[in-house]
């Protein structure tokens, strides 16, 4: 009894090909950038972080201190603290090109990371209800 055929090692090879070749034109057209940081509280815009200002800093959001967030100077900012019961939001790591996003749902707090300048209408949008 086969288990694979050889058109499905085909199909599965130039899946996994395609997948990274796609990482990577993700990696050359987001790295290179200019982005900015925006975090959102249920669902208003909070505040804005500049990512390219070559300076470390921890900070939160007057509307809800207990979620502490970290900007590094390599221009990558992620949650630092949370008093959220499951710390996915924390779990998630660094972001620093555009397109990426952390939340911390109980806490209603979406962070995301969005290309510098003019917002255009194909650019991601978040809405947390």
């Amino acid at each position: 009894m086969k288990f694979f055929r050889k058109s499905d090692i085909i199909i599965i090879a130039v899946l996994l090909v395609g997948s990274v070749l796609g990482w990577f034109i993700y990696q050359a057209v987001f790295k290179k950038q200019a982005a900015k940081a925006e975090i959102y509280y249920y669902s208003e815009l909070a505040k804005t972080i500049e990512l390219d200002t070559g300076a470390e800093k921890i900070f939160s959001i007057s509307q809800d201190p207990h979620v502490i967030f970290h900007l590094y100077p390599d221009g990558s900012i992620r949650f630092e603290e949370s008093d959220c019961p499951d710390k996915i939001c924390i779990n998630a790591g660094k972001l620093q090109m555009a397109g990426q996003n952390a939340a911390c749902l109980p806490n209603g707090i979406v962070l995301k990371i969005v290309p510098k300048g003019k917002a255009r209408e194909e650019d991601l949008d978040i809405i947390v209800r």
